[in-house]
């Protein structure tokens, strides 16, 4: 079989991710509750917005001031996310061995996309302009479409492209969509499927 692109997910398979942290990076950097901030982000609905796209950076970073009391700029935002999200070596060093194309898909908002070149240095420029994220289609993975439509982007057949991620859900949703899938959530994990898939 003929692969011509990995396609990754970003967290639990590029980077730890851990939301907590996150909320207490934005709770001291702002300098309010972290219960406010959680209340703010997320039982508000305001962050699945952004991710869906229906609310754009500027937007959402607006609405994320209004309710903390605070002003949120882009930098701060992204502070936080980097100090919340704990890159897997043994994943990237793999990675940068390839000579396969890369590209990204995630469930998350265009602040994602413009923080990742500072999160994974080590992946760029090779990914610069392959990021996708579910607020560019207003679609989520699972979602068959999702990956069709990036691939559409990319130009890549769904049967030339692996994808991986560390949920089985996302894996089950593209192979729907005609991709090979698999679920990685470490750099072993990786390497047995890179070798399953004659990549190397």
């Amino acid at each position: 079989m003929r692969i011509d692109l990995l396609l990754l997910d970003v967290d639990g398979v590029l980077v730890h991710y851990q939301r907590a942290q996150r909320v207490l990076h934005l709770a001291q950097a702002l300098a309010v509750p972290a219960a406010a901030v959680q209340a703010a982000l997320y039982d508000s609905g305001l962050e699945a917005a952004h991710d869906s796209g229906t609310l754009d950076a500027a937007s959402y970073l607006e609405r994320l001031g209004e309710q903390l009391g605070r002003r949120v700029d882009a930098q701060t935002w992204m502070a936080a996310r980097q100090a919340a999200s704990h890159p897997q070596p043994a994943v990237l060093q793999r990675l940068q061995m390839l000579q396969l194309p890369l590209a990204v898909l995630t469930n998350n908002g265009a602040l994602l996309a413009q923080a990742l070149p500072t999160l994974l240095p080590e992946l760029f420029p090779a990914l610069q302009g392959r990021v996708f994220c579910s607020a560019d289609f207003g679609l989520r993975k699972p979602a068959p479409a999702v990956f069709l439509r990036t691939l559409e982007a990319l130009g890549v057949a769904p049967a030339h492209t692996l994808f991986v991620d560390d949920l089985f859900t996302n894996v089950r949703g593209a192979r729907l969509a005609g991709l090979h899938a698999e679920t990685v959530h470490d750099g072993r994990g990786l390497g047995k499927v890179l070798k399953r898939y004659r990549i190397g």
